[in-house]
């Protein structure tokens, strides 16, 4: 039994924020019922490395957040579609959809008309900018709430323009807190819990960087510094024989101890780096040194004598080395599922960041083909078999 077993929640959201967010919820439990537009489902379907999958409408961007859903196609468009909807409402706990403000008002679901069908029903709204302010209406992606997060001017190097995470972190930041006001609104014994949750990835993105908001805030205006990190030096990259490595000594204690690993304990006694704030003031003068002591030996080792004496230390991986290495492989954060289709192919997805009683939360069920459980999920809702076939002679569903 998950966390959230016996709640159902209605995902309507595409593309990356909201299905990562709802895909924690039904890791944590939840039943989830992704409803898609008949015929075009989530575009992400059509995304990703492998061209074979997206033909088949499962593209690897897509099985990244939705594996534990069933999908349900829905045309809001039209009658019986709106009418098969309000019976879904009507018989689950919580709506997350990542539609520009107001276009399910316009089909007749405000959230006062979606209150009023389920008067306990969670409703969220994950967007770019909310659903209020000058920037509302605007369309926006990942690198869009980056750039006016002001995240893009503090990554990257002194010298040049701004740039973008590698990846986009606005949109999993955005999931995530619209999965904690979820779950918070589920947990609420009030009754009726009704509540319209308005979440935005520019607001998550500027509170995900409090330390550089709350510095701008103060008067300072944060900057550009590359690989180091602002609030205190040594720490940031550096070389060792055979490639970088990461190191981070934020007390006096951790740089002591880096300098008696890497035999450079003059540099204790130096006048230029006896405290944290004149380390800062001289960080350019520092890592020319510590590169020169670090250059001696290979990083496996380094970061072996640095773990050892409490110094925050580790090597510089690329994404299939990360996904391989042995800290995430005893945590059993990667699981294989086999996907519907005569083939039974096997693919690899990642469960939940978090571990309950000791325990990886692991997907249950593979991603659902478009539309797979249209008609159970509408029966198990109290739809009739008459009303389900004239729906979908209709196009409705």
């Amino acid at each position: 039994m998950g966390l959230l077993a016996g709640y159902r929640i209605i995902d309507m959201t595409t593309v990356l924020a909201g299905p990562l967010g709802v895909y924690q919820l039904a890791l944590l439990g939840a039943e989830v019922v992704k409803v898609e537009v008949p015929g075009t489902g989530d575009v992400a379907r059509d995304f990703g490395a492998d061209t074979e999958l997206r033909e088949r409408r499962m593209g690897p961007s897509f099985l990244a957040s939705n594996s534990q859903k069933s999908s349900v196609t829905i045309n809001l468009k039209s009658d019986g579609g709106r009418e098969a909807f309000r019976r879904l409402i009507a018989a689950s706990d919580a709506l997350v959809e990542n539609m520009r403000p107001g276009v399910l008002a316009r089909l007749g679901f405000s959230p006062d008309e979606l209150l009023e069908i389920n008067p306990d029903l969670v409703y969220c709204s994950l967007t770019g900018f909310g659903s209020s302010g000058p920037l509302s209406q605007n369309p926006a992606y990942d690198q869009i709430i980056q750039g006016l997060a002001g995240m893009a001017s503090v990554t990257g190097f002194p010298e040049g323009e701004g740039v973008r995470v590698g990846f986009p972190v606005c949109d999993a930041l955005g999931g995530y807190v619209a999965a904690l006001a979820v779950a918070s609104g589920l947990a609420n014994t009030a009754r009726p819990r009704g509540v319209y949750l308005d979440v935005a990835m520019l607001d998550a993105a500027l509170s995900a960087m409090s330390w550089v908001s709350s510095e701008a805030l103060f008067g300072r205006r944060p900057r550009k510094i590359g690989n180091d990190n602002a609030a205190s030096a040594p720490s940031g990259t550096f070389r060792a024989a055979d490639g970088p490595v990461n190191i981070a000594t934020n007390t006096q204690d951790q740089f002591a101890a880096l300098c008696r690993i890497a035999e450079c304990e003059e540099l204790l006694s130096d006048d230029r780096f006896t405290t944290r704030e004149d380390r800062k003031s001289h960080r350019g003068e520092l890592s020319t040194l510590l590169n020169r002591a670090l250059s001696k030996r290979p990083v496996e080792e380094w970061v072996k004598e640095l773990a050892a004496a409490g110094v925050p230390s580790g090597a510089l991986l690329e994404v299939p080395e990360a996904l391989e290495q042995p800290q995430i492989l005893a945590r059993g954060f990667v699981h294989r599922v086999t996907l519907p289709g005569e083939d039974a192919r096997e693919v690899s997805v990642l469960g939940s960041p978090i571990h309950v009683n000791g325990e990886a939360l692991r997907p249950q069920t593979p991603p659902a083909e478009l539309g797979a459980d249209t008609e159970r999920v509408l029966r198990m809702v109290g739809c009739s078999s008459d009303e389900i076939a004239r729906w979908r002679e209709e196009g409705a569903i």
